[in-house]
């Protein structure tokens, strides 16, 4: 088993590699000066199962064109299976036509990984689990809810704890979550009357006084759960936290959880933050490294992942 790193999250490749108590394959992922990606594998994979972990968070052209290249190098070289490690798969909001002549890139993307040679895909938290059935080769979907659940036990453990969905679409993550910790489930009923901005409509279940945990596979802008966060303590909530799979934090996010309600904003390392994120003193990150090891680990052995959820 060999493990390879593109660069869109080396650190927490590196991560992986240490649980696994492997070291990363010698590999150079560059651009040439037109900025046209080139890859060279500097050891010999013949014959390897190859795990390439790459996200396609942003810049996410890019580091998706990174992903495709390296499988590529990879099957060209005999590598005997090539596993796609994306513990972000970015355009998977893109699942559906939400409009005349409009594209399914979800699907496209999913057909360009599986047409660049390889075999199987590992991912994190898809955005809607239907996903996976874009893909012609097998498919994992983890999820962070242990991770999440652990962190939760440890920093809000007691009585009035409430599990909220910031929308519709996120109730049965969310009640996962919520049978997880014993603890109840609320609803935030909103509208988005364009892309990008929400408004608040509802609140589903009686949130007075207590303690509201927000809980979504992805942050972009972060105007929902600011949002969602003042609607909670506008209900009579003692104090409202988010914890959020994927942390694409783009545009004025940071700077919107910091002027909100929110007490902290919990996310995975399954996008690499950089110092936007570290600078920002609402946002803490808990790692998924072990997770996606773990995973790996039991791939290349032929042991069940979904025994990990158990």
């Amino acid at each position: 088993m060999k493990l390879l790193a593109g660069n869109s999250n080396r650190t927490l490749a590196a991560a992986i590699g240490d649980y696994l108590d492997m070291p990363l394959t010698r590999a150079q992922v560059r651009r040439f000066s037109d900025m046209e990606v080139f890859v060279t594998i500097d050891e010999n994979v013949r014959g390897e199962d190859v795990f390439v972990i790459q996200s396609t968070s942003y810049p996410a052209n890019d580091n998706l064109m990174e992903l495709l290249i390296c499988i590529d190098a990879l099957s060209r070289a005999s590598a005997r299976r090539i596993t796609a490690v994306m513990p972000y798969f970015g355009y998977a909001r893109q699942d559906r036509k939400t409009g005349g002549r409009t594209p399914i890139s979800a699907k496209l993307v999913a057909n360009l990984i599986t047409r660049s040679g390889a075999d199987r895909v590992l991912t994190m938290d898809l955005h809607a689990g239907q996903i996976q059935g874009f893909f012609d080769i097998p498919t994992d979907n983890l999820v962070a809810i242990p991770v999440m659940a652990d962190d939760i036990k440890r920093r809000h453990d007691g009585e009035g704890l409430m599990i909220v969905s910031p929308d519709v679409g996120g109730v049965v993550r969310a009640r996962q979550l919520a049978d997880r910790l014993n603890a109840d489930l609320a609803i935030v009923d909103k509208r988005r009357p364009r892309a990008g901005d929400s408004e608040v409509m509802n609140i589903i279940g009686d949130v007075e006084g207590r303690r509201c945990i927000l809980f979504d596979d992805i942050v972009d802008s972060a105007g929902t759960l600011c949002n969602a966060a003042a609607a909670l303590i506008e209900e009579g909530a003692e104090s409202v936290s988010a914890y959020v799979s994927h942390g694409v934090l783009s545009g004025g996010a940071c700077e919107r959880v910091n002027a909100s309600v929110l007490q902290e904003l919990v996310i995975t390392d399954s996008i690499e933050g950089g110092d936007i994120v570290r600078d920002c003193a609402k946002v803490r990150t808990v790692s998924v490294a072990p997770l996606i090891g773990e995973a790996i680990r039991r791939i290349a052995n032929e042991e069940s992942v979904s025994k990990l959820f158990d």
